[in-house]
């Protein structure tokens, strides 16, 4: 699917201010068009996905455009299969999906799709009313019912996970975030487990209304978390929500770029180059991209970098990454 007129222009417009020639490449194999597995239209992975997708094209004079697809656990196959060229998917559906338990072909090692860049991170976080007297994970009480988002979603999938690993015992509740926030506003839940982009508008809505607390985890419970979970930590800054008076500890799952782990390397590193070689542009696409950086590249450990993505990291970011973690390597 093609991007809107208005974010293909921004695109291209952004993409016109970069110098970089790529006509000289030797282009053997190369396919003669592409695609990138997003998500659902309106989210950030559509227009991330669309954006970054556009500017490759145009820059390399291949026909590429983003897909709608079912999200993460979807692109994963996709991409394994060389449906999709590429895709975008988070460390969590990426490791279930190596693992073999990705729900679309239960029992297949999806681990023919591999690490091209780093893109953004959702962070995990906890909200209750100040009035429930919650002011640390482990103040929720025994039977707590806890929103945990859409059915399905990040959120949904994974969070629940972490607060049995933390111990906590509730009654599991789903919803639209915005649903869910008048429910915990009415008494109807105790707490809201988030896994968004930050603010989340929910907690923003509700600060206004009434008091909260932002719960944070200790850094025990950060580390216990991170040991089980392809999770980093992560820092809610203190100007997120007027609530905070400092940052608050959290921990947050990296969203990865994908390639076909058999497509050319110089195709892979041409296409890599254009989208970490200059943030500007990309932030010009989605905001998510301002984490869009090269440093970035060690917040994968689940799957094999490409070929082509692991020589521009180490060539352009010193990256170490060693030989086993590179398909074919």
């Amino acid at each position: 699917m093609k991007l809107t007129t208005f974010t293909a222009v921004a695109a291209l417009a952004a993409g016109g201010a970069y110098a970089q020639d790529y006509s000289d490449l030797d282009r053997t194999g190369w396919p003669s068009s592409f695609t990138v597995g997003t998500a659902s239209q309106g989210g950030t992975y559509f227009a991330y996905g669309t954006g970054w997708a556009n500017l490759v094209a145009d820059e390399l004079g291949i026909s590429g455009g983003g897909e709608v697809t079912g999200g993460p656990m979807q692109n994963m196959a996709l991409v394994h299969t060389g449906d999709a060229a590429f895709g975008l998917t988070t460390t969590g559906p990426a490791r279930e999906s190596i693992e073999g338990t990705n729900p679309i072909a239960p029992g297949l090692a999806m681990d023919n799709a591999c690490a091209m860049f780093p893109m953004y991170q959702t962070p995990f976080s906890v909200t209750a009313l100040a009035s429930s007297g919650i002011e640390t994970i482990s103040d929720i009480p025994d039977g707590a019912r806890i929103g945990f988002g859409p059915a399905g979603s990040t959120s949904d999938t994974y969070f629940p996970l972490m607060l049995e690993e933390l111990g906590v015992n509730f009654e599991r509740r789903n919803g639209g975030w915005e649903d869910l926030g008048g429910q915990l506003q009415d008494g109807l839940i105790d707490v809201i487990a988030f896994a968004a982009g930050i603010p989340v508008p929910a907690v923003s809505q509700l600060e206004v209304q009434t008091d909260v607390n932002i719960i944070e985890f200790t850094e025990e419970e950060q580390d216990q978390i991170a040991e089980a979970f392809p999770v980093s930590d992560f820092q809610i800054p203190a100007d997120t929500y007027q609530t905070l008076e400092e940052p608050a500890n959290s921990v947050a799952m990296w969203n990865f770029a994908i390639a076909n782990c058999d497509l050319p390397e110089s195709f892979v590193y041409a296409v890599t180059d254009i989208v970490m070689s200059d943030n500007e542009r990309m932030v010009n696409i989605h905001r998510a991209a301002e984490e869009t950086l090269p440093e970035h590249w060690d917040k994968n450990q689940v799957m094999k970098w490409h070929p082509g993505a692991a020589r521009w990291f180490r060539d352009n970011a010193g990256a170490e990454i060693s030989d086993d973690m590179v398909h074919g390597g």
